[in-house]
């Protein structure tokens, strides 16, 4: 207890990383399940976040994963102009081994417990046939298949607002939002990567893609040939003549080894936290490599699964991602003016954005 009390509880009741307002430890034997729900902000409405179903090596990592990342939905959620705030959930175990019916229901009943407090959606290892079988249980579940009365996979409009994101650093950097021509690395071809790797290739963007999965690589490569492959990470962000790195999986992309080899101008991609630590943000400004804050570009999915609870239109949707290019431009701008990294300019803009809902609320 002394460790997890130094840790997490410390980050959670003390840093300028916690704030949180609620977390919930979550377990039914029967099932096996063991979660975390963690609840950063209701400032702006009901925390919204997916559910990230993970074999992570210990309960104190998981706990602080969904620390980490439910803050993080408060800010994109700020940004991305949506009246909800942030929140995730963490499931931990191996979703191909552990992942079953009865999980999945007594999960559902854990969310519902919290009585709208927090509406759940996928992301790693939870899909759209998973959150079907939750919203039995709960009707506070975003990321439904249409037979469910669902809007489907959000991962395709999470790709299209990196793709926006994209064109918008083209714009600041090179004063021509057209990728054409533009060599971008992708770093994850999953069920986000592969959809960007289309957008890239119809726009006449040179591609190179790496991922851990070979299947998910041979995915890509045998529908778009002339998609090029990397070994692994490490020889993608070194690549020659690189002008954009996507990192589209996991988070920490960003850190002390990666940011002094990057050959890339720019990164955009869909990854969450990308940021390995603080700091990082000047580390890539002092390099001169243009950084497209994560949780502003990757938030078309959040905009789709939000979208839902409304009754979904997709191009309703579509309409509200590529304002996604507007607000990153924005945040350049205030960049530039503020003479900090767009990191930090998108982190003031959010902020901004939920002391007002607070102030207003007189909370």
């Amino acid at each position: 207890m002394t460790d997890l009390t130094n840790g997490v509880l410390h980050t959670l009741f003390h840093s300028e990383q916690g704030g949180h307002e609620q977390v919930v430890l979550c377990q039914d034997r029967a099932s096996g399940l063991k979660a975390v729900i963690a609840i950063h902000s209701t400032a702006l409405g009901p925390a919204l976040g997916g559910t990230r179903f993970y074999p992570y090596a210990t309960e104190e990592e998981a706990l602080a994963d969904a620390l980490n990342l439910a803050r993080g939905m408060s800010y994109k959620n700020a940004m991305a102009g949506l009246d909800h705030g942030g929140g995730k959930a963490v499931i931990i175990g191996n979703p191909e081994r552990d992942k079953t019916e009865e999980l999945l229901l007594a999960y559902g009943r854990m969310v519902a417990s919290l009585g709208g407090r927090y509406v759940t959606a996928c992301d790693v290892g939870t899909y759209v046939a998973d959150m079907d079988v939750v919203a039995r249980e709960c009707r506070w579940t975003t990321g439904r298949s249409p037979e469910n009365g669902g809007a489907g996979d959000s991962s395709v409009l999470t790709a299209f607002g990196v793709y926006q994101g994209m064109r918008a650093s083209a714009q600041h950097l090179w004063g021509d939002p057209s990728l054409r021509g533009r060599k971008v690395g992708v770093a994850g071809v999953g069920k986000v990567g592969h959809h960007l790797v289309r957008h890239l290739l119809d726009e006449g963007a040179e591609v190179v893609v790496t991922d851990v999965r070979q299947d998910a690589v041979r995915r890509v490569t045998d529908a778009h040939p002339s998609v090029a492959v990397a070994a692994d990470t490490d020889a993608l962000i070194r690549t020659e003549g690189l002008d954009i790195y996507a990192p589209c999986a996991l988070g920490g992309a960003l850190n002390d080894a990666t940011v002094p080899v990057l050959t890339a101008r720019v990164v955009c991609g869909a990854a969450n936290n990308q940021l390995a630590h603080a700091g990082v943000e000047k580390d890539l400004a002092d390099r001169g490599i243009l950084y497209a804050p994560d949780y502003v570009v990757n938030a078309g999915g959040v905009i789709q699964v939000a979208d839902e609870l409304h009754g979904f239109d997709f191009d309703r949707c579509r309409a509200k991602a590529a304002k996604i290019f507007d607000t990153t431009l924005t945040i350049f701008a205030r960049a530039k003016t503020d003479g900090i990294p767009p990191a930090a300019a998108a982190d003031r803009i959010a902020e901004q954005r939920m002391s007002e809902a607070r102030t207003a609320s007189g909370r």
